[in-house]
């Protein structure tokens, strides 16, 4: 009984996974929108040049 008890009290690897399970939604929303993010930044990196070249 009292393994058991130890056991659901150590709580150290549920951080490790949890950080796993963020990457691995994250990398798949990139992959997903891979198109439309390099798109964005694309069109974010013109406005900052053609900016720039004004001052």
């Amino acid at each position: 009984m009292k393994l058991i008890s130890e056991f659901w009290k150590e709580e150290d690897a549920v951080g490790v996974v949890e950080v796993i399970l963020i990457l691995v939604v994250l990398i798949g929303l990139v992959l997903i929108f891979k198109k439309q993010l390099v798109s964005l930044v694309n069109s974010l990196m013109e406005k900052v040049t053609n900016q720039s070249n004004t001052v």
